[in-house]
């Protein structure tokens, strides 16, 4: 018989974080372990205040019903349907408790420390200047994508900020991505659009607010630039309704969250719906700490992509989990010589 329980924790960033909710400093999370004659799973909750479809004491009060009874919901993750972030630590505890509880829910030549995981260097919103930096170090440090949030500055200074890396790196040597987190007006956007795609960028996620399919759609229809979705697939939980989704805007890309987008088993719907319809897709962490992102990152290298992920959040925290996860060059890796420490 499976036991359940929770412990919440919080993580403290080693700088302040500017994200398209504002500035974070903190960030809580919640383990939920699964026990069993003598192994433990272990999955990740991270809901995110303001953009998660569940509230943090919804979390709270969903992990005291499950571990009060946890075989209902071990027997019909869809009842976690409405709390992805809740779904996806539930995923993966299971995961984990069935492969032994050493941490490694998908064992793969990544999690024999055989192959790594290209990833995006990201560059979080500041002052240009410190942008500027951040972009140095992520090219100093070997990084050939590199992923800039954008929209909270000025336009002119993010376009001279994006030129400045072209004029040094052509679109072969350098892949440029930008998130604008749905910023940009939608007047504006085909103009904007058609001034960043003169810098050869890779693509652009969520150009403007969530939730105007038909305004999105024409965008994706006409865009020089490719168009990714991201805050517009939160809360899209039911297949027929992706399937609604992906053919009334037909973006270019999806950018998936497992703790956003339906937990493991939901990105792998999204996945198979995208490939059906040619549209392509990258896996992205979400400010978990290293036993979430230990778990996408696994899941993602059974994904069989060469596309660059966007997994290099674990480096953010000052009191993150220790973790075999490494970023060596522009890839994660997963050093078999070092555990995992509470």
């Amino acid at each position: 018989m499976i036991k359940a329980r929770y412990k919440k924790y919080e993580l403290h960033f080693k700088q302040p974080a500017g994200t398209s909710r504002g500035v974070l400093k903190t960030r809580t999370v919640w383990y939920l372990f699964l026990e069993e004659n003598g192994v433990t799973g272990l999955g990740e909750c991270a809901p995110l205040p303001g953009l998660s479809m569940e509230t943090p004491e919804q979390v709270e009060e969903q992990l005291e019903i499950i571990c009060n009874d946890p075989e209902p919901y071990i027997n019909n993750i869809g009842l976690l349907q409405d709390l992805p972030s809740l779904k996806f630590a539930l995923e993966s505890a299971l995961l984990d408790l069935k492969n032994g509880g050493k941490r490694d829910p998908f064992p793969s030549a990544f999690t024999s420390g055989k192959a790594g995981i290209p990833i995006n260097g990201l560059i979080w919103m500041n002052e240009i200047d410190n942008m500027q930096r951040q972009i140095e170090e992520k090219l100093a440090a070997g990084f050939r994508c590199i992923k800039l949030k954008i929209g909270a500055k000025d336009f002119e200074q993010e376009l001279e900020l994006l030129k400045a890396i072209r004029e040094r790196y052509s679109s072969d040597e350098i892949i440029l991505r930008v998130d604008a987190n749905g910023a940009f007006d939608t007047n504006w956007a085909p103009a904007k659009l058609k001034r960043l795609a003169e810098l050869q960028l890779h693509s652009i996620e969520q150009p403007i607010q969530a939730g105007q399919w038909n305004e999105m759609a024409e965008l994706c229809k006409t865009t020089p630039l490719p168009i990714a979705l991201d805050e517009e697939l939160i809360g899209v939980n039911k297949r027929e309704e992706k399937i609604q989704l992906l053919e009334t805007i037909q973006p270019q890309y999806l950018v998936l969250k497992p703790s956003l987008h339906g937990g493991i088993s939901g990105c792998d719907e999204w996945i198979e719906l995208a490939k059906e319809r040619y549209i392509g897709w990258w896996i992205t962490s979400y400010l978990e700490s290293n036993i979430g992102l230990n778990a996408i990152a696994q899941w993602a290298f059974t994904k069989n992509t060469s596309m660059h992920q966007g997994l290099g959040t674990g480096q953010l925290f000052t009191n993150n989990v220790s973790s075999p996860l490494e970023i060596r060059g522009e890839k994660l890796w997963f050093n078999t010589a070092k555990s995992f420490e509470m």
